[in-house]
C-alpha cells in the first residue's frame, strides 16, 4: 500500500473536521469560525462560508447531497445547502460538539455539551434531550434507526430516532479514558451493526448494537482524535497524537501510515467510493493522498495465491475453481507458492505452509514452520526446503528455519525470478536482471550459470517444458524466443507484457499485450483474439490470466495452431495440439484430414475422441486389407472419398485402380443413378434397365413417390405406379394412368377404380368400371357414393340389378329417418318382409309417441302391405286376418287421436257432438283387449263429459261409474269426482235426438250397445263416416251367387227405369271421389223398390241376415245410389246402398273410407290428403 500526495493546502487555523460531498466533488472544511470549499480534483478553494462567530467545530454532510450542517462554538447550528447558502439557524445552551445526518430519514442531529437536538425538514421545532455528560461525537446506523453518542465520562450511548436511550455501554477505563470518535460501519455485507470506538485510553474496541463487544480492546499508542471507515467499510481510517493518520482493516490490524504529518491530525476522512484520503491537521494542513494498493500475490501452475483485505491470503486452484482462505491477522508482504508450498511474509515474521496430502485437488494448508525475523526484500521465492529472498542485486536462500545457507550477488538489479522445477533441495531458478542478462540459478549450487545476455532489460521470462527454449518479454514490449543450446534467436513477436509456455507442449506459448491475447505454435503465425490482462500461465487450453486483482481460467480452443500444423500435414504434431483442447468440430477435421492422407493411426485416435464408429469400422477394414497384403493405395483412398461423400472422386479412383463395378455399386446403393448412367454410358441396355427398376424402388422408399410413379410408368411397372398414386391421393396420376391403359388391362383399371371409389371421386371410378364393362361394380359404387338417379337409371336399362339397387336405397332411408319411403323402396325391391318390418316399427314408434295419427295411418299401410302379400296363396289366409286387424286398429287409432288430443290439448278442434260419437265407437269397438297406447280412462272421461254437455245424463252417469272403478290420473281425480256428483242432479234419462237410428230396419239403438256397433235389432253393421262418426245411411249387400262384380257393376250401370221415380240423381265421379248429390227434392224411395224389399229380415233372430240381391234388383239400381269398395283381390268387392238421396256421401278410392260430403271438402281443404289415408288430392289414383 502506497499514498501518493495529490494536493496540498494550508489554512492559518485549525482544521477541526470535514465533510464530502457525497458524489466527492467538494471538501467541506471547519477551520476557524469559517466554512472552506475545496473543489476536491485539484484542490481549489471554492468558497469561505460565514455565518458563525466563533470556532466551527464539526460540520456534516446529507447523504442525499441536497443540505450540510455545520455546529460551532458560538452555540448554533447552521443548516446550508448545496448551493452553499444558510438556510436556518438554530441554537443549543453550549458549544456545539458534533453533528450527524440520518443516512435514511436526512434528520440531523447536533451534539453539545450538555443536550442533544433533533431536527428535521418537516418540523418547525428541533426536540432537545438532556445528556447527563459531555458528547463529544455521535454516529447514526446504516438503517437510521439508532444513534450513538460518545461520552465524555467514558461511557457510550445508544439512543433511537427520538432521543430515548436504549443501550448504554460503560467502558473500563471511565472518565479516564473519555470517548473521543465513534463510527458505524457502512457496509452492507456485515449481519450485525458494528461500532468502531476510539478513545484516550489509546484504545481502539468494536461493539454489536446490542452493546456486547467483538473481540478485545486494541492499544494504540497515540490519542485517537477521528475515526472513519472507507465507504465499504472494508478499511477504517484513524488520526490522532502520532501525527499521522493509519490505516487499519475493519477488525482493528495496523496496515501503515498515510503520510507524515508536523502537527496532530484531528480529522480525516475517505472521499465516497474511492481510493482517495484527506486528512486535516492541528497546524491548518490539509493534504489529499490517493491510496495505491498493489498486488500480492504468487502462482505455481494452477495454483494461484493472493492477498485479500489487506490481512488474508486466499488460495485458488485455476482449473477446480475452489478456494481457501488463511487469516494472517497482520499485513501481508509478500507472498509465494511453489507445489505443496505456500509462504507468506508478514511485518515480523515468514510463515510456511504445506499441503495436508499429496492429492492434486486437495486445498488445506497448514503451518509447517515460522520463521520468526522482519526480512526486508523485493521478491520471495518458496521452494521445497528453503526460501530465497530477492534483495535489489542479492539473492539470499534460507532454510525454513531462518538459516541463510547461500547467496548470490548479481552484476544488476534483479527484475524477474521464478522456479522452474526440480528435485527438492537442488530446485532451479530463471532469473532476468535489468542489464538484459538472464541466469540459470541451482539452489544448492553457488555458482550462477549466464544462460544468455540481451541489450535490453528483462521484464518476463518463461523457460519451455523440456528446457530447450528460452522466451523473454523485454522492457521493449517485446517478445523474444531463443534456443538455450544455440543461443540463436528463433523469432521475435511486438507488443507483450507477458509471456508463457504450455506445460504441456514443447512447441506451442502464448504472450499478451495491448488488449490481445498471442497464440504461437512453432514457427506459424501468430493466432490473436481479444484478451484484458497478463498472462501468467499456460496449461494445456487453459491460459491463466491476471486481470486487475482478479485471475481466471480461459479455455482457449487451440484450433488455429492445429490447422497451421494441417496445412503443412503434419497429422502427429496437429494430434499433440487438439489433445491440448479443441471442438468436436476440429477434431472431426483432423480425423478427416488424417485418413485422407492415409495417416491411419491418428486418424483411428482422432475418430475414437469424437466416437465415429462408422469411420473406425473403415480404418479396422483397411488394417485388415493391409495385413492381407493390399498396397493399393488408390482403391483405399477411393473407400475413405466414398465414406466422406466425395462420390465423383471415389468413382475416378475405383476406375483408375480397375475397380469399375465398385464404383456402379456405390452409385447404385447411394440411389445416384444419372451418375450412374453417365458412369456406364451407352453400353449394356439391360444394365440400364436395371438402373431404372432399382432407381423407382430408392425413390418410393426414400419418400420420393412422384419421382417412383415416373420411374415405374416409363418401365411399365403400372400396377405399382397405381398403389403410390392412389397411396398419396394423386387423382390426376391416376386419371391419366386409367385412360392410357389398355381396356383388356383389367387387373390395373380395377385397381384405379378402387382408388378413386377411395378417394372420393366416384365420376372416374364409373368412367373406370364402364370401360371394362364392369355394371356390377358400376351399380355397386352408385349404391355405396349414394348416386340414386344414376343408380335408377341403370336399373331401369338393366332389371337384374334391380334388388343391387332398392334394398340398399331402402337400409339407407330407414337410416336417415325417411321410414315411409323406406317402405315404399323395400316394397318396390320386392323384400315384402323388410316392409313389414319397417312398418311395424313405425306404428309401434307412432303409439309409443302418442302420435295416434300417424298411427292410424301406418296401421292403414301395413293393412294393405299385408293384403298385396296375400296375394299369395301359401300366406293368404294369414295375412288376410292380418288385413282385417291392421284395418280395424287403423280406424281405431284414427278416431283415438282426437280423443287424446282433447284431453291433452287445452282447446278442442272438434264438434261435442263429434266427440261424443268417436267416444261411443270406440267403447262399442273396446269389447277385448284395449290396444297400445289408448286409454279408457280418457275415452269415458270424454263420453262422460260430451254426454252431460249433449243431454245423455243416463249415458254421462253410466260413464261416471265405469270410471270409479278406474284408476284416474291425479289431473282429472277432482273433475270425476265433481261430475259424479252434478251429474245425479240430472234427469236418468237420454236425449232422444242423439238416439242412432239403423237404417235397415229403421230401429232406435241404445246410445251404449253391448253387441258393439251393430244393430241390436237386425245385426246390420253401422257404417260411420270417418270424420264425424255419425252413422252413414248406407246399406252393405251382397252379391247373389255367380254374380261377379264386372257383371254387377255393369247391371248397376244399366239404370232400367223405375215407375214413379221422377227425381234426376247427379252422379259425380272424378280421381278423388264417387259423389252422389240430389239436384231436386223428392220423396223417399218408394214401396215398388226392389232393394227395399230385400231390407226385411225376420224379427227376433239372433243371427246377421245379410241383403243378398240379383241380377234384376241390381238393374233396377242407379249407379248413382250405389257405393263400391273395389278391394283388390283376394278381396271382394264391398256394395253400399244409400238410403237417403238427399245426404250426399263421398268415398276416398284409395282407403274406402265413407264421409259426408261437405266434410271431406272441408277436410282436403285443410289437409291435401285424405285424412285418413294420406291420398293427396292431386294423385291420379290407385
Amino acid at each position: 500500500m502506497r499514498a501518493v500526495l495529490t494536493w496540498r493546502d494550508k489554512v492559518e487555523q485549525c482544521v477541526y473536521d470535514l465533510a464530502f460531498k457525497p458524489d466527492g466533488t467538494q471538501l467541506i472544511l471547519a477551520a476557524g469560525n469559517r466554512l472552506l470549499v475545496y473543489d476536491t480534483s485539484d484542490g481549489t478553494l471554492l468558497q469561505p462560508l460565514k455565518g458563525h462567530k466563533d470556532t466551527v467545530y464539526c460540520v456534516a454532510y446529507a447523504k442525499d447531497g441536497k443540505r450540510f450542517a455545520s455546529g460551532s462554538a458560538d452555540k448554533s447550528v447552521i443548516i446550508w445547502t448545496s448551493k452553499l447558502e444558510g438556510i436556518l439557524k438554530y441554537t443549543h445552551n453550549d458549544s456545539i460538539q458534533c453533528v450527524s445526518y440520518n443516512p435514511i430519514t436526512h434528520q440531523l442531529a447536533s451534539c453539545s455539551s450538555s443536550d442533544i437536538g433533533l431536527w428535521s425538514p418537516e418540523q418547525k421545532s428541533v426536540s432537545k434531550h438532556k445528556s447527563s455528560s459531555k458528547i463529544t461525537c455521535c454516529s447514526w446506523t446504516n438503517d437510521g434507526q439508532y444513534l450513538a453518542l460518545g461520552m465524555f465520562n467514558g461511557v457510550v450511548s445508544i439512543r433511537n430516532k427520538s432521543g430515548e436511550e436504549k443501550v448504554k455501554i460503560e467502558r473500563p477505563g471511565g472518565s479516564l479514558a473519555p470517548i473521543w470518535s465513534i463510527c458505524w460501519n457502512p457496509s452492507r455485507e456485515e449481519r450485525n451493526d458494528i461500532l468502531a470506538v476510539a478513545d484516550w485510553g489509546q484504545k481502539l474496541s468494536f461493539y454489536q448494537l446490542s452493546g456486547k463487544q467483538i473481540g478485545k480492546d486494541h492499544s494504540l499508542n497515540f490519542d485517537p482524535c477521528c475515526i472513519s471507515y472507507f465507504t465499504k467499510g472494508e478499511y477504517i481510517l484513524l488520526g490522532g497524537s502520532d501525527k499521522q493518520a493509519s490505516l487499519f482493516t475493519k477488525d482493528g490490524v495496523r496496515l501503515g501510515a498515510i503520510g507524515e504529518q508536523t502537527s496532530w491530525v484531528w480529522t480525516c476522512k475517505v472521499k465516497p467510493d474511492s481510493n482517495y484520503v484527506v486528512v486535516g491537521c492541528q497546524d491548518g494542513t490539509i493534504s489529499f493522498y490517493q491510496l495505491i494498493f498493489s498486488t500480492v500475490h504468487g502462482l505455481y501452475k494452477d495454483r494461484y495465491a493472493y492477498r485479500d483485505s489487506m490481512t488474508d491470503v486466499i488460495v485458488q486452484h485455476l482449473i477446480t475453481e475452489q478456494k481457501v482462505r488463511i487469516k494472517c491477522k497482520e499485513l501481508v508482504k509478500k507472498i509465494a507458492i511453489y507445489k505443496n508450498r505456500l509462504a507468506i511474509q508478514l511485518p515480523e515474521k515468514i510463515l510456511v505452509y504445506e499441503l495436508y496430502s499429496e492429492d492434486p485437488l486437495d486445498m488445506r494448508y497448514r503451518v509447517k514452520e515460522k520463521i520468526a525475523r522482519k526480512f526486508e526484500c523485493n521478491l520471495l521465492v518458496v521452494c521445497a526446503n528453503h526460501i530465497i529472498l530477492c534483495q535489489e542485486r542479492r539473492l539470499q536462500c534460507l532454510s525454513f528455519r531462518g538459516v541463510k545457507e547461500r547467496e548470490w550477488q548479481m552484476e544488476s538489479l534483479i527484475r524477474y525470478i521464478k522456479v522452474i522445477g526440480g528435485p527438492p533441495g537442488r530446485e532451479g531458478l530463471l532469473v532476468g536482471l535489468k542489464n538484459g542478462q538472464i541466469l540459470k540459478i541451482f539452489v544448492d549450487n553457488l555458482f550462477a550459470i549466464i544462460l544468455l545476455k540481451q541489450a535490453t532489460a528483462v521484464r518476463c521470462l518463461d523457460m519451455s517444458a523440456s528446457r530447450n527454449k528460452l522466451a523473454v518479454v523485454d522492457e521493449n514490449d517485446m517478445c523474444l524466443v531463443y534456443d538455450i543450446h544455440t543461443k540463436e534467436l528463433l523469432f521475435q513477436e511486438p507488443n507483450a507484457n507477458s509471456v508463457a509456455w504450455n506445460t504441456q507442449c514443447e512447441d506451442m506459448l502464448c504472450f499478451s499485450g495491448g488488449g490481445y491475447l498471442n497464440i504461437k505454435a512453432s514457427t506459424f503465425p501468430v493466432h490473436q483474439q481479444k484478451l484484458q490482462g497478463f498472462v501468467v500461465g499456460y496449461n494445456g487450453s487453459k491460459i491463466f490470466c491476471l486481470h486487475v486483482f482478479s485471475m481466471s481460467a480461459v479455455e482457449v480452443p487451440q484450433s488455429a495452431p492445429m490447422y497451421q500444423y494441417l496445412d503443412r500435414k503434419m497429422f502427429r504434431e496437429a494430434y499433440q495440439i487438439a489433445c491440448l483442447g479443441v471442438t468436436d468440430t476440429d477434431w472431426r477435421e483432423l480425423a478427416m484430414e488424417a485418413l485422407e492422407g492415409l495417416e491411419f493411426e491418428t486418424a483411428k485416435k482422432a475418430f475414437t475422441r469424437v466416437q465415429d464408429l462408422r469411420y473406425l469400422e473403415l480404418i479396422s477394414s483397411i488394417e485388415e486389407r493391409k495385413k492381407r497384403g493390399e498396397t493399393n493405395n488408390d482403391l483405399f483412398l477411393a473407400d475413405v472419398f466414398s465414406y466422406q461423400g466425395k462420390f465423383h472422386e471415389a468413382a475416378k479412383l475405383y476406375k483408375r485402380s480397375g475397380h469399375e463395378n465398385l464404383a456402379l455399386d456405390m452409385y447404385t446403393d447411394l440411389r445416384m443413378f444419372e451418375y450412374a448412367k453417365d458412369f456406364l454410358g451407352s453400353e449394356d441396355p439391360k444394365e440400364t434397365k436395371m438402373l431404372i427398376t432399382k432407381q423407382a424402388d430408392w425413390a418410393r422408399n426414400i419418400n420420393e413417390p412422384k419421382a417412383a410413379v415416373e420411374m415405374y410408368i416409363s418401365a411399365g411397372e403400372h400396377r405399382k405406379a397405381i398403389e403410390i398414386s392412389g397411396d398419396h391421393g394423386w387423382v390426376d396420376m391416376l386419371i391419366e394412368i386409367a385412360r392410357k391403359l389398355d381396356k383388356a388391362e383389367r387387373e390395373p383399371l380395377l385397381l384405379c377404380a378402387h382408388f378413386f371409389k377411395k378417394l372420393d371421386n366416384p365420376g372416374y371410378a364409373a368412367e373406370t368400371y364402364l370401360k371394362i364393362g364392369d355394371l356390377k361394380s358400376l351399380v355397386q359404387l352408385h349404391v355405396q357414393t349414394q348416386r340414386w338417379d344414376e343408380a335408377f337409371a341403370l336399373g331401369e336399362k338393366h332389371p337384374e340389378f334391380k334388388d343391387d339397387i332398392y334394398v340398399p336405397y331402402a337400409q339407407w332411408l330407414a337410416e336417415n329417418d325417411r321410414f315411409e319411403e323406406a317402405q315404399k323402396a323395400f316394397h318396390k325391391a320386392g323384400r315384402q318382409g323388410e316392409a313389414v318390418r319397417v312398418l311395424e316399427q313405425l306404428t309401434h314408434n307412432a303409439v309409443v309417441e302418442s302420435r295416434f295419427n300417424d298411427a292410424a295411418y301406418y296401421y292403414w299401410m301395413l293393412s294393405m302391405q299385408c293384403l298385396d302379400i296375400a296375394q299369395d296363396p301359401a300366406q293368404k289366409e294369414v295375412m288376410l286376418g292380418k288385413f282385417h286387424h291392421f284395418q280395424h286398429l287403423a280406424e281405431l287409432y284414427h278416431g283415438y287421436h282426437a280423443i287424446q288430443r282433447y284431453v291433452e290439448e287445452p282447446f278442442s278442434f272438434h264438434l261435442p257432438e263429434t266427440l261424443f260419437n268417436i267416444s261411443r265407437f270406440l267403447l262399442h269397438s273396446l269389447t277385448k283387449d284395449t290396444p297400445l297406447g289408448i286409454s279408457k280412462v280418457n275415452t269415458l272421461f270424454t263420453l262422460a263429459k260430451q254426454s252431460k254437455a249433449l243431454g245423455a245424463y243416463k249415458l254421462a252417469r253410466h260413464a261416471y261409474d265405469k270410471l270409479q272403478g278406474l284408476q284416474i290420473p291425479a289431473r282429472f281425480q277432482k273433475s270425476v269426482e265433481l261430475g259424479s256428483l252434478t251429474i245425479r242432479s240430472k234427469p236418468f234419462h237420454d236425449s232422444e235426438e242423439l238416439v242412432p237410428l239403423c237404417y235397415r230396419c229403421s230401429t232406435n239403438n241404445p246410445l251404449l250397445n253391448n253387441l258393439g256397433n251393430v244393430c241390436i235389432n237386425c245385426r246390420q253393421p253401422f257404417v260411420f263416416s270417418a270424420s264425424s262418426y255419425e252413422v252413414l245411411h248406407l246399406v252393405e249387400f251382397y252379391l247373389e251367387e255367380g254374380i261377379t262384380d264386372e257383371e254387377a257393376v255393369s247391371l248397376i250401370d244399366l239404370e232400367a227405369p223405375r215407375l214413379k221415380r221422377e227425381n234426376k240423381w247427379q252422379e259425380i265421379t272424378s280421381n278423388n271421389a264417387q259423389t252422389l248429390r240430389l239436384d231436386e227434392s223428392m220423396d223417399s224411395v218408394g214401396d215398388d223398390d226392389p232393394f227395399t224389399a230385400k231390407l226385411s229380415f225376420e224379427q227376433g233372430g239372433s243371427e246377421f241376415v245379410p241383403v243378398v240381391v240379383n241380377r234384376s234388383v241390381l238393374r233396377s239400381m242407379s249407379r248413382r245410389d250405389v257405393l263400391i269398395k273395389r278391394w283388390p283381390p283376394p278381396l271382394q268387392w264391398q256394395y253400399f246402398r244409400s238410403l237417403l238421396p238427399d245426404a250426399s256421401i263421398t268415398m276416398c278410392p284409395s282407403c274406402f273410407q265413407m264421409f259426408h260430403s261437405e266434410d271431406y271438402e272441408l277436410l282436403l281443404l285443410q289437409h291435401t290428403c285424405c285424412p285418413y289415408c294420406r291420398r293427396r288430392a292431386d294423385d291420379p289414383g290407385p
